[in-house]
């Protein structure tokens, strides 16, 4: 069916590495390479890495000299993929048994560049907490009903650890884009990739998703810990300016000048927003192209809370307060 390159980027992960390991050494798929590299781990991770590696001969190593960071990390990785397809892996989840054959049969099966699943959210002791990730943020009908670029655009719903993808994605996508920490890897090979290829969702779990206080990126979102409206309105708003300004400095991986007259018509939208502090509706039709997509819920309360701050604060204030 074709080798597969899965990259692995550690990072002081040697409390959870060797049940990650394990679960790729034994997936049902065994044509693959598990192409790791460290970047700079000051605890055992190169220890546990290297005990591994001299055990298995699908193993590589790469040690960086300096910290890179996650994104340029694996973007690291992404320069060593020889195989027809790749996969990302984090350093402390634990792959189903069948996660390779079942992502690689979905991407044949529908012709897809990209394939994306479901993920069962576990804590630190592998116990469930959700069992869907995509149920649990609200995203599952958008996804099974828009999934595509049009979809994408504005908000991700696409796990790294998750996909498996042709090779040749990875040519469109780079150089990632690297000044914004709201543009990961993940969500923009997935986007480039779809713009004139095909993404799928395989719709269940195909990881157990660790949750655990030293998670990179993880199940909580910085909303929840939050406590004022003008918190969340400056979070939502700093998101999405240096969300369009990335796809602005990396406009020459979009294929449409109408794309990328959005791209700027966006960006300026969110400036202009933090301009006014009380009520503004200005550029309501951008605001409903922009959000046309997204759930109606969370498309009301963005626009509540983006134009119209002044009003919403009172409300605010007593359901926080209702919450104590």
């Amino acid at each position: 069916m074709g080798k597969v390159d899965i990259l692995l980027a550690t990072y002081n992960g040697e409390k959870y590495l060797r049940e990650q390991i394990d679960s790729i050494l034994n997936q049902t798929y065994e044509d693959f390479n598990l192409i790791i590299s460290d970047d700079c781990s000051k605890d055992s991770t190169v220890e546990i890495l290297e005990e591994y590696a001299k055990k298995d001969s699908r193993i590589t190593i790469y040690k960086q000299e300096k910290n890179l960071g996650v994104i340029a990390n694996f973007e690291f990785l992404l320069s060593k993929v020889e195989s027809e397809y790749f996969m990302f892996s984090d350093q402390d989840d634990i792959w189903n048994a069948n996660k390779i054959e079942k992502t690689l049969n979905k991407l044949k099966q529908t012709d897809s560049d990209v394939v994306f699943t479901d993920l069962l959210v576990v804590d630190d002791k592998l116990n469930t907490l959700y069992n869907s990730y995509w149920e649990l943020k609200g995203l599952k009908n958008k996804i099974i009903k828009y999934n595509g670029f049009d979809a994408l655009y504005l908000n991700n719903y696409v796990t790294g650890c998750t996909m498996l993808m042709k090779k040749e994605v990875i040519r469109k996508a780079l150089p990632l884009p690297k000044t914004t920490k709201y543009v990961l890897h993940d969500y923009w090979i997935a986007l480039i990739a779809s713009q004139s290829g095909k993404i799928s969702y395989l719709n269940e779990p195909t990881i157990k998703y660790r949750q655990h206080k030293n998670n990179k990126i993880g199940s909580k979102t910085r909303t929840e810990r939050i406590k004022t409206l003008s918190e969340i309105r400056n979070l939502f708003i700093q998101v999405k300016k240096e969300h369009f300004e990335a796809f602005i400095e990396n406009e020459d991986r979009f294929e449409t000048d109408e794309i990328k007259v959005l791209n700027r018509r966006a960006l300026e939208y969110y400036k202009n927003l933090e301009k006014h502090k009380y009520i503004s509706f200005k550029s309501w039709g951008l605001f409903k192209k922009l959000y046309k997509y997204e759930d109606k819920k969370y498309t009301l309360e963005n626009f509540l809370i983006l134009n119209t701050p002044i009003l919403v604060a009172p409300i605010f204030k007593i359901r926080s307060l209702m919450k104590k």
